[in-house]
């Protein structure tokens, strides 16, 4: 099959690989027709996340249909038109069967083209392990685009949201407008907050963030801004999206007293905890990677429903073939990428 694969840091490349096939009884075999690609892909294509070896498929966002299962799949046919979460679990242990994918205690954390026997997914086809548990039938009333969205991206966002405790009538922070942040920013208000600050270096970003009802700061004057617009009581919740020292030192000065401060930017670089501000500010600190097969039912009838548009953040289409322009765009963030999908 064709698909992408990692080389070497900032080279990815169309290329020729193995055709996937099943191993366990519980396997599907899935025909990608739409993938595409996240932030923490540029982990992998920058040399980091222990990046693959040579010629490893890579990529964790996809839907397709399914073209074969194993005797141990129950509910999935041919034929039928699947999301692929980025991430998968046995979906027998407890963990699992308690939503917390991440904690499984048969594999732990396993996500497709990060290695640890799991191709990925901007390729032709994938296998999907334990399928009844790790694949969801794409249900009516949910589009192509809005189920793309569904494997990774507003997943996220939502755990954000969750881990960020917005109330009713909470002023939120949020801090890196990507996909996941603009869509954490919908997210937001529709969990009741009052005031969301949308917050990023980029111009373009912000201006999408005001066109969802959120104020839209540059970092560099947020602090600012907040302590007047509050008269100094800063915010409920900051929700941090990249994964860096900066962003992760704006959300604690952005907090308020007793505030909670949710992280969900999967960042690798090591640094020292502000810990003397948050201890005067009482924060509650909450980082955490989404366990996709838990909010999935939830995240459908929001969607159903037109409360969450997740497919407006959709920027981009090119073709699979095109890879490594996407990912060069999408690197640097030319022409106004936000998400990239990518359709073999």
């Amino acid at each position: 099959m064709k698909g992408l694969a990692f080389h070497a840091p900032g080279d990815v490349r169309y290329d020729t690989l193995p055709d996937p096939e099943l191993a366990e009884s519980g396997d599907a075999l899935v025909k990608i027709t739409s993938c595409s690609i996240c932030g923490s892909d540029l982990h992998l294509y920058h040399g980091g996340l222990g990046s693959p070896t040579h010629c490893f498929s890579i990529g964790h966002e996809a839907i397709g249909e399914v073209v074969e299962t194993g005797r141990g799949v129950s509910r999935l046919k041919a034929g039928d038109q699947v999301m692929v979460p980025g991430s998968v679990g046995c979906g027998a242990c407890r963990p699992c069967m308690s939503g917390l994918i991440n904690k499984c205690e048969n594999g732990g954390l396993r996500v497709y083209g990060i290695g640890r026997g799991l191709g990925g997914c901007q390729t032709e086809a994938v296998v999907v392990p334990a399928a009844d548990f790790n694949a969801f039938i794409i249900p009516d009333g949910v589009s192509n685009d809005q189920a793309l969205m569904l494997t990774d991206s507003l997943p996220t966002a939502y755990l954000g949201c969750v881990n960020a405790d917005i109330r009713p009538g909470s002023t939120v922070g949020i801090i890196g407008l990507g996909p996941i942040g603009l869509n954490a920013v919908e997210i937001a208000f529709v969990q009741g907050a009052s005031t969301v600050y949308a917050i990023d270096l980029v111009p373009e970003r912000r201006a999408r963030a005001t066109e969802l009802g959120a104020i839209p700061l540059d970092p560099a004057v947020a602090v600012e801004t907040v302590r007047e617009a509050t008269k100094g009581r800063m915010l409920d919740c900051t929700i941090e999206v990249v994964g860096a020292r900066a962003t992760t030192d704006l959300a604690i000065e952005l907090a308020g007293q007793h505030s909670t401060v949710s992280v969900i930017g999967a960042g690798l670089e090591r640094y020292d905890f502000p810990l003397l501000a948050a201890f005067r500010k009482a924060i509650t600190f909450r980082p955490s990677v989404c366990s996709v097969q838990r909010y999935m039912p939830e995240l459908i009838a929001l969607v159903r429903s037109g409360r969450l548009h997740p497919e407006r953040q959709i920027s981009h289409r090119m073709k699979l073939s095109e890879g490594t322009e996407a990912y060069r765009l999408f690197d640097r963030r030319e022409a106004g990428t936000l998400k990239m999908v990518l359709e073999p």
